[in-house]
């Protein structure tokens, strides 16, 4: 829920050829400063990726600025709450690519394979079907700690640790995958965005991206067959089907996923370390003390 003094937090992408990259970022990185916005703009030939936070007024004027733009003006946003700034500076950067898949001949701006709205998903899960009375597999294209946060029901899960694996494993479970309807998904709709096109051109007949991924299906369809919470990249970490913040955090020494449980662990110690890199053996009083005191 928004309230007055809520900051708006926002997640788009557009593939589209831009090729003036490096002189629009001066222009970019210039308007989000003085608008006071925190978070990062990607800018790459194949297009752009931002995630930035802000108050409503400036974050509607970035928006206006950004769709003058012909580019950009049919740019869709989805959009979050928070009571404080997610991000803590401001960054533009260039590219090549907008999500790394090392596969250049993949151009979603030329032609996108079928989307699957998040209420239509929500209608085939509950009959457990699509359309054509075919199966539903939804197939998870993010990286392995993301999916430990939380993923929809007996989703595939390949345990990738980077995109760019991601073209080897598909085409290795291609039979396991025949005569079903395959739903990729991710946060924002990017990287299942490249999987279904990459799944198309190898030969999967019946493939779907989920359009506006997980962070729209929220929106739409609450946590309906989805078990947790989805991972967001700033301070935030994961939100909840309501799109607010969760209590799970990312352990600032070694960036894993902390759940509320885990941060009870006498090896979590806020800002310092947790349960993925310090061993059990280890854990000293000192932890153990730092760590009831702050979970009370």
């Amino acid at each position: 829920m928004q309230s007055s003094n809520s900051y708006v937090n926002i997640a788009a992408y557009k593939f589209v050829t831009f090729d003036d990259t490096a002189e629009k970022r001066p222009e970019f990185l210039a308007i989000c400063k003085q608008l006071q916005l925190k978070g990062t703009i990607l800018l790459t030939p194949e297009g752009i990726n931002l995630f930035l936070a802000g108050l409503r007024e400036q974050i509607d004027q970035f928006l206006a600025w950004l769709r003058a733009d012909e580019r950009f003006a049919d740019l869709e946003v989805k959009e979050s709450y928070s009571e404080k700034q997610p991000f803590t500076r401001m960054l533009v950067k260039l590219k090549a690519e907008i999500i790394t898949m090392k596969h250049p001949l993949i151009k979603p701006e030329l032609g996108r394979a079928p989307a699957v709205e998040a209420k239509t998903l929500k209608r085939w899960l509950d009959q457990g079907h699509d359309d054509n009375g075919k199966p539903v597999v939804m197939l998870d294209t993010r990286n392995a700690f993301e999916v430990d946060v939380g993923t929809f029901e007996n989703t595939i899960d390949w345990r990738i640790e980077k995109f760019s694996e991601f073209p080897a494993v598909v085409a290795e479970h291609k039979d396991e995958l025949a005569d079903k309807t395959v739903v990729t998904f991710c946060t924002g709709g990017i990287r299942c965005e490249k999987a279904a096109i990459h799944m198309q051109n190898i030969g999967y007949d019946s493939v779907y991206q989920l359009e506006g991924g997980i962070l729209k299906y929220f929106e739409e369809c609450g946590g309906a067959h989805y078990d947790g919470d989805c991972f967001v990249f700033d301070y935030r970490t994961a939100l909840n089907p309501q799109l607010q913040e969760t209590a799970t955090v990312q352990c600032y020494a070694c960036r894993a996923v902390v759940t509320p449980r885990e941060q009870l662990s006498p090896r979590y110690v806020a800002g310092k370390s947790c349960p993925h890199c310090v061993p059990e053996e280890i854990a000293t009083p000192a932890q153990a003390t730092t760590v009831h005191t702050a979970t009370l």
